[in-house]
């Protein structure tokens, strides 16, 4: 079986290579395509750097554009010279999408698409567009295939891969603590991996901090970065009247601060999380939270309009509860986050019922991720076929 699979990123590198390993252990395989790392240690060898294809941002996008064009050509005809018996695409929509659109223009080969584009928030209509080109969707989260169903496309949810990481276990916690002398409850703060998140939230995060401080002075803080925005971090932190912990990847072997990290989330009392997946982290970690996310104001405008939800929390949304807290746009503001954060320092049950609920929804204790679409990917294929 011959299966050309496309990642543009390392989170799809890492479903990537989880899915490569789930096929592997059903069937005899062969892999062509793009990944990083993760998929090449699977047996693929990349086409070309992946590296080149993780690029954010218009300012980023325009330089390369030239650049993207040709490997997005280039993809496309590797894609019909090998005549896969099906092809997959993860993630990254503006560029494997359009791979999928080249390919199904000149071939009937199967496309297969790895995470759903999250329709049910905003832009219901990328899902009518997908369904020209692609067949079957890979879905993360419980409720999304219906969406997909409704445009025409087959839809399997697999599992979200955060019910697959390793969490740290009480030994690792403490030895984390006393590793750097923490006795006082811990405090997390997340304001983002992005640089334009560190200097959007930054300001707001440390007034939510003086205030908090206040009322709980004896706290220890701790701030997981990564090394691009770990120097924006350190000056966001100058003037807290508390010195956090900073842990940062510089210099670090990966695995040993990916462990860090574990048991940094594992060991947190509460967290101050920007928008985003983070929150399914603190979850799986279960460490309540307080979420805070802000846009620049054009942005804002046009996202509020589109907006068909009333929470961006996916442990609220998956939960179906509203127990996170959520201070988006125009209420991302200190003087309703501190309060709101002081309250949760003094009572947490509702979010950690709603955490474990959420994983458990997402697939933690059953089957893994990674072996739940490979069998699903194959299941849909044999049918196809008759």
């Amino acid at each position: 079986m011959k299966v050309f699979l496309i990642a543009g990123e390392a989170s799809g590198d890492r479903l990537g290579a989880a899915l490569m390993a789930g096929l592997k252990s059903l069937e005899n395989v062969e892999f062509q395509g793009v990944g990083g790392p993760f998929m090449e240690a699977e047996g693929m060898q990349s086409l070309f750097p992946m590296d080149e294809l993780s690029v954010m941002g218009l300012a980023e996008i325009l330089p390369k554009y030239p650049q993207l064009r040709r490997r997005l050509h280039q993809s496309a005809e590797a894609v019909l010279e090998a005549r896969p018996d099906v092809l997959i695409t993860i993630d990254s929509p503006d560029f494997c999408l359009r791979i999928a659109r080249l390919v199904k223009a000149k071939s009937d080969i199967r496309t297969v698409h790895y995470v759903a584009p999250s329709v049910w928030a905003w832009r219901a209509k990328r899902a009518r567009k997908m369904a020209g080109v692609i067949d079957h969707v890979l879905a993360l989260l419980p409720f999304e295939p219906p969406y997909m169903e409704a445009e025409g496309m087959e839809c399997d949810f697999v599992g979200h891969p955060v019910v697959s990481e390793p969490q740290a276990n009480a030994e690792e916690i403490q030895e984390f603590k006393d590793r750097h002398d923490i006795t006082n409850p811990i405090w997390m703060i997340l304001p983002g991996s992005r640089r334009g998140e560190i200097q959007g939230l930054g300001a707001r995060f440390s007034e939510v901090v003086r205030r908090v401080l206040e009322d709980k002075p004896m706290l220890s803080l701790v701030i997981p970065t990564t090394a691009n925005v770990a120097p924006l971090v350190r000056e966001m932190v100058r003037d807290w009247p508390v010195k956090p912990l900073i842990l940062s990847p510089e210099g670090m072997d990966p695995a040993a601060f990916k462990a860090e990290k574990r048991a940094a989330f594992g060991a947190a009392d509460w967290a101050l999380a920007a928008s985003g997946t983070v929150s399914l982290e603190l979850a799986a970690a279960g460490t309540p939270m307080v979420i805070a996310y802000d846009l620049k104001p054009l942005s804002r405008i046009i996202i509020s309009r589109m907006l068909k939800v009333d929470t961006l929390t996916l442990v609220n949304l998956v939960s179906e509860t509203r127990v996170i807290p959520e201070f988006i746009g125009n209420r991302c503001r200190s003087e309703l986050i501190a309060p709101a954060m002081l309250a949760l320092m003094e009572a947490s049950g509702e979010q950690r019922a709603a955490m474990a609920l959420t994983m458990e929804r997402l697939g933690r204790g059953g089957e893994a991720p990674g072996l739940r679409a490979a069998r699903a990917v194959l299941t849909r294929m044999k049918v196809a076929r008759g």
